[in-house]
């Protein structure tokens, strides 16, 4: 490690500059000039430069690192700072052997992730315990960690993010990272009442990325028993990409995971990706409360790289592989896709005013492992527990395209409102293209799931000739059925096993595929 301090004229500048390709002291000319032109009376102080050892900005830069322990020279610009203030990165690594802590209210700025980037070990990780920290314009990749515990004490050191947040207000723009899977996560959000106490509210996610890594993408945590609602997370244009690829941390890593041991209000994820990651793309997990959480133009796309189980029943809690993995609470998926997730398009269970609108499927299951234990299903609606809301589901203009499995499958469901469903060309599963109840006999569910659909309104167009059944309706009781089947299928709607009320198809059209009904 060595630290060379270097004295700078005052210039003033703002923490974000115009562009961050442009050289470090052209960043700095470039924003004094602008606040100058706007009569700035009181500019803030200039940023604090810290150059990486292989950059050519060394000559003009406060700080210089060595390439050896250079969280050093980095946390001593940060401990500079006046209130507010900015330390801008160079180009080039920094290796960093231990953990940087931003100020309340510090800027940490690279010149872009493809540019700058920051390499942790020796369980070394970027906390922000602060508030109304802004992180923006580098690269993170943390490798290594390892269980410091002894008998008596417990290290949880590996259970954070490389990235991890604890505080409000935070921002995180245009920042990418791996990492192996020594540690549990790229970028995590983690209520610490030991770090901090309040609740872990507005944190902001802008074009950032966790890719080819060996754990969680984006993670959302709480620990203790107070304050455990994360509120107010915002995505725009993120993305977690083959997460779980280089090993993974455990059995279970997603792309995306908002609710852990968390509960979570007022999210928002919006222009979204979640692709070739090890289980779930987006996810929560079952316990957690969610509320006003919306998703809006994501897609998730060929999640669930893990092999079925052999024992494997729709719906086990320890299998996901879903594009969206949606187990109750008020979610909203508006103009989401899911395109070629192992076992799932969309899983929802125990849904308390879930809506997914204009959301389309493509093609669940085409690579899942080969095997009697296969079922892929497009669009999968459980209920196992009593729920409140009543349109407990509302899906409106969704479509199922080609899938491997059930293009549908809606079991044990109370109060569900389906409008304007689509579903083109379902391979099936034993015989049978959408199942809409549960069938007689061994249930293919992982649940006491007695009843089939009850209570509910299906409005649906469904098109396909390759399972013997196209639509199976099973155990329903006060069930509206409208729309128009057209197939060749040799039964193209088999209805059985109903109670009292049954199942009304007076509004549902049978026609042979180019035919009259």
């Amino acid at each position: 490690m060595t630290t060379r301090l270097r004295q700078k004229a005052s210039d003033p500048s703002r923490p974000r500059p115009p562009a961050a390709d442009l050289p470090v002291v052209l960043l700095v000319g470039i924003v004094a000039g602008l606040l100058l032109v706007q009569g700035v009376a009181a500019a803030p102080a200039a940023p604090i430069v810290v150059a990486a050892s292989d950059s050519s900005a060394a000559a003009d830069a406060h700080y210089v690192c060595d390439g050896l322990d250079d969280q050093v020279e980095i946390q001593a610009a940060l401990d500079a700072l006046p209130p507010g203030g900015t330390v801008v990165l160079s180009d080039g690594t920094f290796n960093c052997s231990g953990s940087l802590i931003p100020a309340a209210g510090a800027t940490l700025l690279g010149q872009g992730p493809e540019n700058t980037s920051l390499e942790f070990s020796r369980n070394s990780l970027l906390n922000v315990s602060e508030e109304r920290v802004t992180l923006d314009g580098f690269h993170v990749r943390g490798s290594g960690y390892v269980n410091a515990s002894t008998d008596t004490t417990l290290d949880l050191t590996r259970w954070h993010g490389v990235l991890t947040v604890y505080a409000s207000h935070a921002r995180v723009y245009n920042v990418t990272g791996t990492a192996d899977a020594s540690i549990q996560a790229v970028f995590l959000l983690l209520h610490n009442p030991n770090v901090y106490a309040p609740i872990l509210e507005d944190v902001e996610f802008v074009d950032c990325r966790a890719a080819d890594t060996g754990t969680y993408g984006f993670l959302h945590n709480a620990w203790g028993t107070k304050n455990t609602t994360i509120k107010n997370v915002r995505y725009e244009n993120c993305s977690a990409i083959n997460c779980g690829s280089d090993g993974a941390f455990n059995q279970w890593v997603t792309g995306f995971n908002f609710a852990e041991l968390n509960d979570i209000e007022g999210l928002r994820v919006a222009d979204c990706l979640a692709e070739g990651n090890l289980e779930s793309g987006f996810h929560f997990e079952w316990d957690p409360e969610k509320r006003d959480c919306v998703f809006t133009d994501c897609v998730s796309r060929n999640n669930g790289r893990k092999p079925y189980p052999d024992d494997y029943l729709v719906g086990d809690p320890d299998f996901f592989g879903a594009g969206f993995y949606l187990p109750g609470g008020e979610v909203a998926l508006v103009n989401c896709r899911a395109e070629g997730n192992g076992a799932f398009g969309f899983f929802v269970i125990n849904p308390e005013g879930v809506l997914l609108y204009n959301c389309t499927e493509s093609e669940t299951g085409r690579n899942s492992t080969a095997g009697g234990s296969v079922k892929p299903i497009s669009y999968c609606i459980l209920q196992s527990l009593p729920v409140s809301k009543s349109p407990s589901i509302v899906m409106d203009h969704c479509r199922s395209l080609d899938s491997y499995g059930w293009g549908l499958f809606v079991c044990g469901t109370e109060n569900a409102l389906i409008r304007n469903f689509t579903m083109t060309d379902p391979a099936g599963i034993n015989g049978v293209g959408a199942m809409l109840g549960c069938p007689s006999g061994e249930l293919p569910v992982n649940s006491t799931i007695d009843a089939g659909i009850s209570d509910s309104v299906i409005d649906l167009s469904a098109s396909g000739d390759r399972p013997q059944t196209l639509v199976s309706i099973v155990n329903n009781r006060n069930v509206a059925y409208s729309g128009t089947i057209v197939s060749d299928a040799p039964r193209p709607v088999a209805v059985e096993w109903t109670l009292e009320g049954g199942a009304d198809l007076t509004d549902l059209k049978v026609l042979p595929a180019g035919g009259a009904a």
